[in-house]
This record gives structure tokens, sequence and C-alpha cells, in this order.
């Protein structure tokens, strides 16, 4: 969405804040990182003051980089309606540390922290209903961190002689696995489809 005109000077001033270490615009889109104990005022002051006045959170979500030592970014995308530009909030934590919730400021925020816990692992302090939502209340772990194997660690499935979901660990059945070595075009002399062709080629020699 482009700002309105006029409208630019608020990167600026927003850039200034208390709690804003780093701003940018990436793509033509305006960045701030931020500092993560900073976070509820630096939102409140978005949201309430009249130079910025971002009323939406449009979404919310994690960003796992497994060498940093806070390995995990909350990325807050917000939506000035009244002003009509976008601001990306960048904050960094690790695996233990709690974010402050934003759900009392955006309620909508709630769906969004819910998922970036379930996905990530990342704990909201203040989020009253901290419960997952894309994957089932038993498991464990968090699909979208790096360390977490591809197969996962159980599979649910619907017995038909219990007449219930069961959970049972991951097994993989080798006879329905291929393991087939041998580069395709190792030794391929006539590509799929090409037969025809070629046996025209012939028939012309002759």
């Amino acid at each position: 969405m482009a700002e309105a005109a006029g409208n630019g000077d608020w990167f600026a001033e927003a850039a200034a804040l208390t709690g804003v270490v780093r701003a940018f615009r990436e793509r033509d889109e305006a960045v701030l990182v931020a500092e993560r104990d900073a976070l509820l005022p630096l939102m409140q002051t978005l949201r309430d003051d009249p130079r910025f006045r971002f009323e939406e959170c449009m979404d919310l979500c994690g960003v796992d980089w497994p060498q940093r030592p806070e390995r995990f970014e909350v990325v807050y995308n917000l939506l000035s309606v009244s002003r009509n530009c976008r601001v990306r909030v960048i904050i960094s934590t690790d695996e233990k540390t709690p974010v402050a919730s934003v759900c009392h400021l955006w309620p909508v925020a709630t769906w969004w922290e819910r998922e970036t816990w379930d996905m990530y692992g990342i704990v909201f302090a203040g989020q009253p209903d901290m419960r997952r939502i894309l994957t089932e209340y038993g498991f464990e772990g968090h699909p979208l961190r790096k360390d977490f194997p591809l197969t996962g660690y159980v599979e649910v499935r619907y017995d038909e002689e219990r007449g219930a979901v069961v959970h049972e660990p991951v097994h993989l059945d080798q006879a329905f696995r291929t393991f087939d070595f041998l580069s395709p075009w190792e030794g391929m002399t006539t590509l799929p489809g090409d037969e025809k062709a070629r046996r025209g080629a012939e028939g012309d020699e002759g």
C-alpha cells in the first residue's frame, strides 16, 4: 500500500522513539527493529499517538535463526488505515525468554501469538489463551523449528478396530520406499517420448 502524500515524516519520528534500535526501509517498506523489553510501550505509542495511528495489527509471525544467540525474531505487521501506511516491527528473543503479548492492544493478535507459539515455541507473557492452534493438543515439539525432524516423532490416525484416534511412534515401512541411486541421465540414449521420432529418423535413413 503506497503512503499517502505528506505521510513520509512519520517514519523519521518513529525511528526516534524509545526502544527503537534501528530503522530502515526494505523494498520501500518501513521497518523498525526494537528492544524486546520496550515492545509494549512502543506498540502503544504506534497505535495511539496521532502521528502514527496504526490501528490494525495485520499479522505477526516468527522467524528462526538457529545460529544466533537469540535465535527467534517476532515480526509484527501494522497498518494505519487513517494515514494509509504500514510498518514492520521486529524484536528478538531466545527459547526461554517470553515476549510481552500485544493482545490487549489488538485482540486479533491472540490468533497470531497462538500460532507463533505452536509453530516456534515462542512464549507470550500475558497471553490468556496460550493453546495450540494448528497441531494436536498433545503434540510435542514445534514444527517450524529447524531442529525438528521432518517426519515428526508421532503419527496420529483413526483406528477402525478401537474406534478411536491413536498416537503412535512414526514408522516408515521399507516396502513402500524406493532407493534408486542411479542418475536418470547416466547411460540414457533415448529420452522418454522420443521413441517414435527416433524410429522415424531411422526409417528415413533406410
